[in-house]
């Protein structure tokens, strides 16, 4: 199976990811009230919350970071390649299955700005499962040789 993905869809999905890092604390702020429900925690707890918070920044801008520099070693067929891939797949495929799963119970403020924001995000994150499920299964079957 030979499946060429352009090198400017995974610049794409790199720079996007970034934005997604940058944004994050913004969105975490405004539009969830994040930080006020933290503070109602044990103080252990919090600092457990946040780190996992800071995780999310650190693996978004990561990946974004190795989409941007590594475009072509995303895509070479190695077994690096299908590691690579296929975890950061998963962990975007994991964040719809959450997004999809679980925020629908939440409000967000019904503000036009931040509409067009959470549609902006979903079309991102969407965008980034498919971009990295497609590498990684181009990259398994040529590893694999199928």
């Amino acid at each position: 199976m030979k499946l060429d993905i352009p090198d400017w869809i995974i610049i794409f999905g790199g720079i996007g990811q970034i934005f997604t890092a940058l944004v994050y604390p913004y969105i975490r702020h405004r539009v969830f009230d994040w930080y006020e429900d933290v503070k109602q925690l044990k103080p252990l707890n919090q600092e457990i919350v946040k780190t996992y918070g800071r995780y999310i920044v650190g693996l978004n801008f990561s990946f974004g970071l190795i989409a941007l520099l590594c475009t072509e070693e995303l895509k070479n067929q190695t077994g690096l390649a299908v590691g690579m891939t296929g975890l950061i797949a998963l962990y975007w495929i994991g964040k719809l299955v959450t997004q999809f799963a679980y925020y629908p119970m939440y409000e967000i403020p019904n503000e036009p700005i931040l509409k067009i924001g959470e549609i902006g995000m979903n079309f991102l994150f969407i965008s980034f499962a498919i971009i990295y499920f497609l590498l990684f299964i181009a990259n398994l079957f040529g590893y694999m040789q199928w």
